[in-house]
């Protein structure tokens, strides 16, 4: 006999009749070629199965048909599969089913093995409703003739429902959950529709209570016409990895205004990363949830019903640390003059804070042409929220252009720290920008730094790619290919939009929401449309190196922060001077007798020299073809000998030497590429021109920057860049001369002198 009672929690206990025959218990085991009316009634069966052997499970990932976009395959994984979070130890052990013709659904697949230790088997199985989502299901049980439910309407005996000994999971949560639905409501799902926004975060609060999580309103999402709210997320309150409490839980319900004003569900992910907590009183906690937004306008209840009011800004640092760093800044004013900080105050209290050192708004005159906003912190359970300015150096080198600590992940914030940033570099304004997705931080970089182009971090666009078409990524090897042809082979934006259609069409992906916002977006991330502005050569596969490395991690504490911070700053900066020294005292091999190799192996650091170098050598490999002549421009086809998959353009003007590739590469990163040096050897050009040398790439880049500019200029354009080139030499000029007494008297004679050549000067 098997007895089921429902507890008042939502867990269902069945106890197992030890006398139970062997042949029985193995009933419920998942085995390939189990047939199932619904793919909700197989992952009934593996949480029965995986509760008895002592594990928990996920929804893993789903694929979808190409033909009109049903789901046709469905993987349920152990809860451990993966490394997202720290409880995950990346176990393979899962079940796939797929749909078959007859509509039912068949187990395709089975890894029993686990590579972590199972939980303890007790003699009761508990059956965590409120952890899986599902529809009701019928259910092969190990054992049973009848069983007992109890119900809010009082306990009733079901006899068995055949001679199979099938039980029927219909009947059985329709007695459990028929009281209960009428409290809690459905289980959200798309084209659920409400007249207010308020109703839907309503009824999702009084689900996520009564399934044992708490929820925030996400983002919001406004009209481009007159600025209205369009859409809204409400999300798991572990959403995001802004505080140690969030995990990157990814399940959400969002909702769409329609036009006749009412909101529907077009998106509902149910699937939480972490363990789910016991129901709890809807209506208690609905005025804390609704309260807690994180958005310009909050949700709150008033007058029995819900409504948007300005929110109240709370900052994610903690108050030691403000004193801790206002303490640091102090001091570091009193030993360099040139040390810059800033503090975001909201209502009299701190908020975000800025800083930067004069040798960081230095480097910023040489290197701030293209940088990383680097938000590392984001990415795991890091307790301080650092965000890091990094440019590129002449030795192709992290260097470090400023810190701060965001208070909270808004547009207000991040548009104060972009602002500080401009402050402390004189208004500098950068090429380009590499940041994340957010749309909190693509509207303050809009603001804040318009014409500079913003390029997608891109492990935030593998991460997107992975949760909104990773099924069909893994699952599809053909969509995967055109896929990614599509994004990186492209040359031209017509060859990317053609590409772009016939993928969208074969797979049937019009209604993706994600793949219509990343084309929006497209000049952000496409390789195409990021290779003709200047990054610096930071790889398209990836963002710069962390400038902290592993100095600074999650778990620094606030009284080794400053210190390890102090000791990052001096070792990049010393592995900078190594480079320095290198470049001026040591010289690179030539191969070749070109000329134009020893032009940059004068210039270039040796860093720097060993790029171009491998361009020039490769060009011995390649042919250039004439296709065209107008004027004094000339269009070559360059191809690889042997090779005729790849193939650039490359345009050549006589009368001015001027040169263009359709590899971009020279714009990308700021030196030739191979196709245009061997176009130069086909013409005889026996020395670059010098603006095809970038000066930040050369040895002097850090001395004498405004050395080739035109005296008869505009001063006051290059002030910034003047005063901070002066100051940088002066501070290196007194840590020399105040050595010795001998050298003190020796600086102050020679500076003298020169103050006084400088005042005798028309």
């Amino acid at each position: 006999m098997m007895t089921v009672r429902a507890k008042p929690t939502g867990v269902a206990t069945i106890a197992k009749n030890n006398n139970s025959h062997h042949r029985d218990d193995n009933k419920g085991e998942p085995n390939v070629g189990l047939e199932f009316d619904s793919a909700e009634d197989a992952q009934e069966l593996y949480n029965l199965y995986a509760t008895k052997i002592g594990f928990k499970i996920r929804i893993g990932q789903l694929y979808r048909s190409r033909i009109d976009g049903s789901v046709v395959s469905r993987r349920y994984v152990c809860s451990k599969e993966g490394f997202q979070t720290t409880s995950r130890t990346g176990c393979p052990a899962f079940i796939r089913v797929q749909r078959i013709d007859s509509g039912k659904w068949v187990l395709a697949n089975i890894n029993k093995e686990h590579n972590h230790e199972l939980e303890h088997q007790s003699g009761e199985i508990e059956i965590c409703t409120s952890t899986i989502q599902r529809k009701n299901v019928n259910v092969p049980t190990p054992i049973s003739k009848s069983f007992i439910v109890s119900t809010r309407k009082g306990l009733r005996s079901i006899d068995e429902d055949g001679p199979s000994g099938v039980l029927d999971f219909k009947r059985l949560k329709r007695e459990i959950n028929d009281g209960e639905n009428r409290a809690r409501g459905e289980e959200p799902y798309k084209g659920l529709e409400f007249v207010t926004a308020g109703e839907a975060y309503e009824f999702y609060h009084t689900y996520a209570a009564n399934t044992g999580f708490k929820v925030r309103i996400g983002q919001l999402f406004r009209s481009k016409n007159d600025g209205s709210i369009t859409s809204r997320r409400f999300v798991c309150s572990k959403e995001g990895h802004q505080h140690p409490s969030r995990v990157g839980c990814g399940a959400f319900m969002r909702i769409q205004r329609r036009e006749a004003g009412r909101w529907l569900v077009d998106r509902f992910q149910n699937d939480h990363n972490h363990e789910l907590g016991p129901p709890s009183d809807a209506s208690k906690g609905f005025k804390e949830e609704a309260s807690s937004a994180l958005e310009n306008m909050d949700l709150v209840e008033s007058n029995g019903g819900l409504s948007l009011v300005t929110r109240s800004r709370e900052s994610k640092i903690g108050s030691d640390w403000y004193n801790e760093l206002f303490d640091y800044f102090q001091a570091r004013q009193a030993e360099d003059m040139g040390f810059f900080y800033a503090v975001e105050m909201h209502n009299g209290r701190a908020m975000s804070v800025f800083w930067a050192d004069a040798r960081s708004r230095f480097a910023c005159t040489q290197f701030g042409d293209a940088i990383v906003f680097d938000t590392t912190y984001r990415r795991g359970s890091y307790s301080l929220p650092l965000a890091s300015f990094i440019g590129v150096n002449h030795h192709r080198q992290p260097v470090l252009l400023g810190c701060a600590l965001i208070a909270e992940e808004s547009e207000e914030s991040f548009t104060w720290v972009f602002q500080a940033w401009l402050r402390a570099m004189s208004g500098h304004r950068s090429v380009s920008i590499v940041a994340d997705q957010d749309r909190a931080i693509q509207y303050s970089i809009a603001q804040v730094f318009p014409g500079t182009h913003h390029r997608f971090s891109t492990w935030q666009v593998v991460a997107k790619e992975q949760e909104n078409i990773g099924e069909l990524l893994s699952m599809n090897p053909e969509f995967k290919y055109e896929y990614e042809t599509c994004i990186s082979q492209s040359q031209t934006a017509n060859e990317f939009e053609a590409a772009w259609n016939v993928l969208i069409n074969k797979y049937n992906l019009r209604e993706n929401t994600w793949l219509k916002e990343m084309y929006r977006v497209r000049k952000s991330w496409v390789p195409l449309y990021i290779r003709g502005t200047f990054f610096a050569g930071i790889p398209m596969d990836g963002n710069l190196k962390s400038y902290f490395g592993t100095i600074l991690t999650s778990q620094t504490p606030l009284c080794e922060f400053l210190i390890r911070y102090e000791k990052a700053l001096e070792q990049r900066r010393e592995e900078e001077r190594k480079e320095d020294f290198n470049s001026f005292n040591l010289q690179a091999v030539l191969h070749t007798k070109d000329p134009i190799e020893e032009q940059c192996r004068r210039l270039y650091t040796i860093t720097k020299f060993k790029v171009f170098q491998k361009e020039l050598l490769e060009c011995y490999s390649y042919v250039g073809i004439k296709i065209n002549v107008e004027g004094a421009i000339s269009r070559y086809l360059v191809q690889k000998c042997g090779n005729g998959d790849e193939r650039n353009t490359v345009a050549f003007n006589a009368s001015n030497l001027n040169i263009n590739c359709s590899c971009k590469m020279f714009e990308f990163e700021g030196v030739l590429c191979r196709h245009a040096l061997k176009v130069f050897q086909i013409m005889n050009i026996r020395e670059l021109p010098s603006r095809y040398i970038l000066h930040r790439w050369t040895k002097d880049a850090k001395y004498g920057i405004l050395r080739d500019v035109d005296s008869a200029g505009a001063s006051q354009d290059y002030k910034a860049l003047m005063l901070w080139s002066l100051r940088e030499e002066a501070k290196n000029y007194i840590e020399a001369g105040t050595a010795s007494l001998e050298r003190y008297k020796l600086a102050f004679e020679i500076m003298q002198e020169g103050r006084r050549n400088i005042c005798w000067q028309n």
